[in-house]
């Protein structure tokens, strides 16, 4: 599977070419069930697009793509710098690349942010990032669920959004979940619009 070809388009997205380069190398590390698994095995919590085979990789691009649409309206793009973007659209595109745990579990993991924000900031010299490039993209990826916050037993297990990143990456995220909202993919995944 040619992992980074799946994503020419969002990696355009990003202004800095470092920044492409990390996210190809992060990309490249992600688990092989993140291109082909769905976002919902129930259907309950994603729209149509995310569900079947590689719906979870849609649920991602389609994050990714509402924060580059977003991000590129100045009333909104024009409160974050061009790093702060990058960023965010990065960790988008990447929040639930560990969604089912690592190595690959039958279920989602409820503790999936944290998982993911750990993988990035333990191999960001991997991934050429910046010991603070990494914290930002683990900050905004732990707290990508927003209110939900409590496991199946009741237990808090994640923390809140309190910074304007992490609303921000968690609005993107709980837009692309909505039922009401359908971006339309092509054969081969990609946003056709």
């Amino acid at each position: 599977m040619d992992k980074k070809n799946l994503f020419k388009m969002e990696i355009g997205y990003l202004k800095d070419k470092n920044y492409q380069d990390s996210l190809l190398k992060i990309i490249e590390e992600l688990p092989d069930y993140f291109f082909i698994e769905a976002a919902s095995s129930t259907g309950k919590y994603h729209p149509s697009y995310a569900l079947g085979e590689g719906g979870l990789l849609r649920h991602s691009k389609a994050a990714m793509r509402i924060g580059y649409e977003l991000l590129g309206n100045p009333a909104i793009g024009d409160k974050y710098t061009s790093r702060e973007k990058d960023l965010m659209m990065m960790s988008l595109l990447v929040h639930d690349g560990l969604k089912l745990g690592l190595p690959k579990e039958r279920y989602t993991r409820f503790d999936h942010p944290i998982l993911m924000a750990n993988f990035l900031i333990e191999n960001r010299e991997k991934f050429n990032l910046t010991e603070e490039d990494a914290s930002f993209m683990a900050d905004v990826i732990k707290t990508h669920m927003g209110v939900w916050t409590t496991d199946y037993n009741g237990e808090e297990v994640l923390e809140k959004p309190k910074t304007k990143y992490q609303s921000f990456v968690h609005m993107c995220d709980f837009l692309a979940s909505r039922k009401v909202l359908l971006v339309p993919f092509d054969n081969e995944n990609n946003i056709s619009v």
